[in-house]
């Protein structure tokens, strides 16, 4: 799928040789020459990035900006034949990535891009990672790449064993374990251990994740069957 990238530029020659280079490249470009009229597509439509001039009529570079900022956090090229560095600080707090001046290499400004577009394409790809990798019930919240253990927004600590079985009941809310299935599923039929140790670790969860160990809220006995989360 090509990356699709929106130009807003009034000069409609600079906006075509952009186009050019970044198609031969293997982007897709829309472009647009007003401000108000490059906000509305850049909101309202998908873009991988928005390269945008400073200098438009009807809304200038700056509240265009700072509009598509409010709505998207999609990648932003913000570029001026204005040199000042007060304007590039100005464009770069208001949410741009990038500030390029005019004139500039049309190479350069692809290779930008293409830079830009990887890094906030490895951003989301991890961020998304990062939320399968949690998992948040009630007050509690397991990272499972870290093996971390947080309660009412407060580390805890957890042996490997604790944590194991945590996350079972964790991962699996609402269902029954009995005693001889968390055994098998935590420690092993190999263990050497005995399944009495199952009704000692469950103390210690409740010790660590309930504000009342002895009226338990989360981890609830099925009096003659086993052991259920609930949150």
């Amino acid at each position: 799928m090509l990356s699709k990238i929106l130009i807003i530029e009034d000069d409609i020659s600079i906006a075509e040789l952009e186009r050019d280079y970044l198609e031969i490249n293997g982007f897709q470009v829309d472009i647009e020459n007003s401000g108000d009229k490059g906000l509305n597509k850049a909101i309202s439509q998908k873009y991988d990035l928005v390269i945008l001039d400073l200098m438009l009529p009807n809304m200038d570079g700056f509240a265009v900006c700072r509009k598509i900022r409010d709505e998207k956090d999609i990648p932003i090229l913000m570029v001026s034949a204005k040199k000042e560095d007060i304007d590039k600080i100005r464009g770069l707090g208001l949410g741009a990535d990038d500030y390029v001046t005019k004139p500039f290499s049309p190479n350069e400004l692809v290779a930008r891009v293409k830079a830009h577009i990887s890094r906030y394409r490895r951003l989301v790809s991890n961020s998304e990672r990062n939320v399968k990798d949690i998992i948040a019930i009630g007050g509690i919240s397991i990272n499972k790449t870290s093996r971390k253990v947080y309660v009412n927004e407060r580390e805890v600590e957890f042996t490997s064993k604790e944590f194991d079985l945590l996350l079972l009941f964790v991962s699996n809310p609402d269902r029954v374990f009995s005693k001889n299935e968390l055994f098998e599923r935590i420690w092993g039929m190999d263990s050497l251990g005995d399944i009495a140790t199952v009704t000692v670790h469950i103390r210690k969860l409740r010790e660590k994740i309930e504000f009342d160990p002895s009226n338990p809220q989360y981890i609830e006995t099925v009096w003659g069957v086993g052991y259920r989360f609930t949150a």
